[in-house]
């Protein structure tokens, strides 16, 4: 090591911003729209807000460290990506409200629209986008660990 010098620890390439201006401005744009989305996702049913957030996280971290660090510490977002990146994680309550959301969705679509392919199509992304997400591990709570210990 050379005096005066201080290391600068090495970060994952994949957490800095994107060198060029293009990159961090595609990318930029790809965040917010995502995060867009994943807030109008919020209120409108059949719409995942959680993919949408987890887009726009991952797009925030190579184009914009000031939005990275907002998503990260947001009250509703950060447990989110928090648990996504700790072993892609997915809350029981976020899976049984998209759950919910996409039921409504399809029970809507079938009532007032017409029976052609794309609300079938629409239906089966649905069906398979719930499947995924209650593939997804959950959380391993103080009640969970409890309960398991006095079965076994």
């Amino acid at each position: 090591m050379v005096a005066g010098i201080t290391p600068v620890p090495s970060m994952n390439p994949m957490t800095q911003p994107s060198r060029s201006k293009l990159s961090r401005l595609l990318y930029g744009l790809l965040a917010y729209t995502s995060l867009g989305i994943g807030l109008i996702a919020i209120v409108v049913p059949g719409l995942p807000t959680t993919e949408f957030i987890l887009l726009a996280a991952w797009a925030a971290t190579r184009s914009s460290p000031r939005l990275s660090a907002w998503l990260e510490n947001h009250r509703l977002f950060g447990p989110i990506l928090h648990n996504w990146r700790n072993g892609k994680l997915i809350q029981r309550r976020a899976k049984v409200s998209a759950t919910v959301s996409m039921l409504l969705c399809a029970t809507l679509m079938l009532v007032f629209l017409d029976h052609h392919w794309p609300v079938f199509l629409a239906i089966g992304g649905m069906t398979l986008g719930n499947l995924w997400i209650w593939s997804r591990p959950e959380p391993v709570t103080a009640q969970n660990r409890s309960s398991a210990g006095a079965h076994g």
